[in-house]
């Protein structure tokens, strides 16, 4: 027997069905989360994740002061936040599911170590995951996180929560950075994401910080004629 979807997945899926049937219009306002809450008789806490979810998916956008609305979705992802994957592809209305290529301890090699500023020979952990959309690969994450600040990362079951989603549960993230460039693949990579070797791609290289504390590395891949990445700016006076 199937175990039942976690509370907050109930929320998004409720949410999501409102939104899809056009009960929520783009900018209609949704309960806020302490109805939320009552209604679904969970934790505000839960609530809010079930909202932050779909914020990241590109469903709704929080205006301080005033509350949640419902947003266009977007197909792209940002560039100044780390988003769960997950609840970007479910935001989007689409199926995610992933395959976890390798999931191991091992010692840092020069490049890790210089990325994640350790020793050479360091102990980390390590993680290589197809993320697919519709069952079409769209990301090729290879992660390299740091186990003095996220110690149970290998024991995350994920098949149900993403590296992501790991790293925010172990520790509060301040810090993103995001280097792109664009980059052809080797055979493994091309044939772990269904392509060919001459597909144009995005490379994103984003390390994650908790604080002063340099948690993870990761190497995201996209095949370039599936994923758009998008970066905005507001000058304020």
């Amino acid at each position: 027997m199937a175990s039942p979807a976690p509370r907050y997945r109930q929320i998004e899926e409720f949410l999501l069905e409102k939104i899809r049937s056009g009960a929520y219009p783009v900018h209609h306002q949704i309960p806020p989360e302490e109805q939320l809450a009552r209604d679904f008789r969970v934790s505000r806490m839960t609530a809010n994740k079930a909202i932050r979810d779909l914020v990241q998916g590109g469903y709704l956008v929080r205006q301080p002061g005033l509350g949640t609305f419902v947003t266009d979705r977007k197909a792209e992802s940002s560039l100044h936040e780390a988003l769960n994957i997950a609840a970007e592809v479910r935001g989007r209305g689409n199926d995610y599911s992933n395959t976890v290529l390798c999931c191991e301890a091992l010692e840092a090699d020069d490049e890790v170590a210089l990325r994640l500023g350790i020793r050479l020979g360091t102990r980390i952990f390590h993680t290589v995951i197809v993320h697919r959309e519709n069952d079409i690969p769209i990301q090729l994450e290879e992660r390299f996180v740091n186990p003095k600040w996220v110690p149970d990362y290998l024991e995350t079951d994920f098949s149900r929560h993403t590296p992501n989603e790991a790293l925010a549960a172990a520790c509060l993230i301040s810090d993103v950075e995001h280097v792109v460039e664009a980059v052809f693949l080797d055979a493994q990579t091309a044939t772990a994401l269904d392509t060919t070797t001459t597909t144009p791609c995005l490379l994103t290289i984003r390390r994650t910080w908790s604080d002063e504390h340099l948690i993870s590395y990761a190497r995201l891949t996209h095949p370039g004629d599936r994923y758009k990445l998008r970066s905005s700016m507001r000058n304020r006076p």
